[in-house]
């Protein structure tokens, strides 16, 4: 309650922390500590612990941000005088450069679907609004129906920390959503009895009627992805990247891409104009007669 209150964390950042906590708190019991008592260099041993498991550097740092909001708030409750995380050193997870796939490639993994069955048109909507509006997959699965606007061709998305804003979607995935919400589409999703009061406002169900999860909506892209040989180059993300560098390389301004994708800091965004430059740079390299080849 404290992280969702006092700090707005996002539902999924909780549940991550809460994994990360309960696989700190065996640790502790396994080394036969006690987090009232545990110092900064036991913090280190369980850091470097983690490491030696191999496990993603990404994964330790979570854990680590897990462990400073835990102690933070114990020392808040008076639990403990001091935050023994204070002293160790943050885990550094390296900036990864996000792989984008190219405009032809886009164009192919949004008409992989084929068929004009429910599923289909669902499938086919999902992908078109991904694209269209640069949206994670966790926000597309939580849209109601009174989140879109079709007329405007806007919709309302709340990210991180249930942080809200408006974005605009184009007409072929307004297109695409009209025929998936059309009679025959969502319409035939939709159960006898809902499971979840929260499943009737979904915009996008599954086959047996319930909300959309994370889990199942990636598996409709690495469908798609397989369908047109793209499946090694797809990640989660992958829509989200595309949708931003392809319109950094038209033009768009970075201030307005950066509202888009929901980003708190500028340079957040800006890791896009690195993929932008490189993709300019290799056009260049293939494409300019005296950077491809020495001239006799």
């Amino acid at each position: 309650m404290w992280l969702r209150v006092e700090r707005g964390r996002a539902t999924n950042t909780l549940a991550a922390y809460r994994r990360d906590l309960v696989h700190f708190s065996t640790w502790i019991t396994d080394s036969s500590l006690d987090a009232e008592s545990l110092t900064a260099s036991d913090v280190d041993d369980y850091i470097d612990e983690c490491r030696g498991t191999g496990e993603a550097v990404a994964t330790t740092a979570r854990r680590m941000a897990a462990m400073r909001m835990f102690f933070s708030y114990a020392v808040v409750e008076g639990m403990r005088a001091d935050d023994p995380t204070a002293l160790v050193e943050g885990v550094r997870v390296p900036t990864g450069v996000p792989k984008p796939l190219s405009e032809d490639d886009v164009e192919a993994l949004l008409g992989a679907v084929t068929g004009d069955d429910s599923a289909a048109r669902r499938d086919r909507a999902m992908l078109e609004f991904l694209y269209a509006t640069g949206a994670r997959i966790s926000e597309m699965c939580g849209l109601n129906l009174d989140d879109l606007d079709m007329r405007g061709r806007l919709v309302r998305l709340f990210g991180k920390g249930s942080k809200e804003r408006v974005v605009p979607f184009g007409r072929k995935a307004c297109t695409s959503l009209e025929e998936y919400l059309a009679r025959d589409g969502r319409n035939l999703l939709v159960p006898d009895y809902w499971a979840k009061s929260d499943d009737r406002d979904a915009v996008f169900l599954t086959n047996r009627g319930r909300r959309m999860n994370r889990q199942k909506a990636w598996d409709v892209v690495k469908r798609a992805g397989a369908a047109v040989g793209l499946a090694d180059d797809l990640s989660p993300h992958s829509l989200r990247h595309s949708c931003a560098t392809h319109m950094l390389e038209h033009g768009a301004d970075l201030r307005i891409v950066q509202e888009m994708l929901g980003h708190s800091t500028i340079s957040t965004t800006q890791i896009y104009t690195k993929v932008s430059q490189e993709r300019l740079f290799e056009v260049y390299k293939t494409h300019h007669p005296r950077a491809r080849s020495k001239h006799k």
